[in-house]
């Protein structure tokens, strides 16, 4: 496999960097150890660094030549609110919090990445290194954007990657399209008349209308959705109720809702809307529904796709790039960069996810052998779409 040797050598040192990221975590906008270790580094390898964008984000900047071409690679640095229970040495030192989705991986890859570009400088053009800030839930991609992200930084494409346990280290995934769901949340309230549970007649129950609109909101997939397309609605939570004997005067639904277009997404809500209005008026109860807008579908742009496996066929071999692959139901706060200008996110192989260790789960580490591959892959990128002409 032709990782770049330069940055096999780095492999001690940049496994250093990852599990002392991992083992000091930090969640979304708390980031500011993460944040100062990046662009104490990133200053040290003389790379422009411009702090606190989105808060706790952190951007270098690295020119070289004399093209106006300019492109993005995005990590994203934030922990999760998980109690680790691996017991390894560089374990997380702070309770309730891990890197349980890789972030620190991410971070420690474009590292490698920076070093490597800013010591040899073989392309033309400027590469801006976005170290993002409050990807798990929090929009830091967003933030940073509101903050002038694109006004100060005039990128014409941006690109992401994010480790994926279940495929099999060294195999890269890329999606000429959709690759992640947008997703919403809700929250439903029902209200009616409570009573005695023995005298149903003199109530105007929202348990019966609640059931009833669990089992109508799963028609929006099944019967409002094309098959070609994907959409789901999940309500998780069903509040009503404290009594055995008494029928309550409310209950509250939430859940959330996934799609993978634009127009699935809203035309999911506007059904939503239509069936609670609906189960309102069979059983003579008042429904509201809040929507809580979250993140976009993540849909990479097809020229830029087509550059990612070019890209990444330098490093792993054309045999080892699955390209088109099924997207995931999950949701990416990169689109938020993707709504603004083109690009690509891709998923890096970390190995089988043994035991049913994947993302977001408590004893998940990310895989170190996967380090100088993917800082190759953002090099290999970056010296592509920015060659000298």
């Amino acid at each position: 496999m032709p990782v770049i040797s330069e940055i096999a050598s780095r492999q001690a040192t940049l496994m250093d960097i990852r599990r002392d990221i991992h083992a000091h975590p930090e969640t979304a906008y708390e980031e500011r150890r993460t944040s100062e270790l990046v662009a104490s580094l990133l200053a040290g390898w003389n790379i422009e660094v411009h702090r606190g964008i989105g808060k706790t984000g952190v951007v270098g900047v690295l020119r070289s030549g004399t093209s106006s071409r300019m492109i993005g690679l995005r990590a994203d640095m934030d922990a999760l609110p998980i109690q680790e229970a691996n017991e390894f040495a560089h374990r997380s030192r702070h309770s309730g919090v891990m890197h349980a989705c890789g972030h620190d991986g991410h971070t420690t890859m474009l590292l490698g990445a920076a070093e490597y570009l800013a010591n040899h400088r073989n392309f033309d053009g400027t590469v801006v290194f976005v170290f993002q800030p409050a990807e798990e839930g929090s929009a830091g991609a967003s933030s940073m954007i509101a903050d002038g992200f694109f006004e100060r930084f005039p990128i014409q494409a941006v690109f992401g990657m994010h480790n994926w346990p279940g495929i099999p280290a060294g195999r890269i995934c890329i999606n000429p399209g959709p690759v992640m769901a947008s997703a919403d949340r809700f929250d439903i309230v029902i209200r009616g008349h409570g009573g005695h549970a023995a005298m149903p007649h003199l109530t105007r129950d929202p348990i019966v209308a609640g059931a009833s609109l669990v089992n109508a909101l799963q028609a929006i997939s099944a019967r409002n959705t094309n098959p070609l397309d994907s959409a789901v609605v999940s309500v998780t939570q069903f509040h009503a109720g404290e009594a055995y004997n008494a029928i309550p005067g409310s209950a509250v639904l939430s859940g959330t809702t996934r799609a993978l277009r634009h127009e699935v997404r809203e035309a999911t809500w506007k059904r939503m809307h239509e069936i609670c209005q609906g189960i309102g008026t069979t059983f003579n109860v008042d429904i509201s529904l809040q929507r809580m807008e979250g993140y976009p579908p993540t849909v990479n742009t097809v020229m830029e796709a087509e550059q990612c496996r070019q890209a990444a066929s330098l490093v792993v071999g054309a045999e080892r790039i699955d390209w088109d692959v099924d997207p995931s139901m999950g949701a990416e706060d990169f689109s938020h960069f993707l709504e603004h200008c083109p690009g690509c996110y891709i998923w890096l192989g970390n190995g089988p996810g043994e035991g049913g260790c994947t993302l977001h789960n408590a004893r998940y580490d990310f895989n170190d052998d996967n380090l100088a591959l993917g800082a190759s892959y953002w090099v290999k990128l970056a010296e592509t779409l920015l060659a000298p002409v």
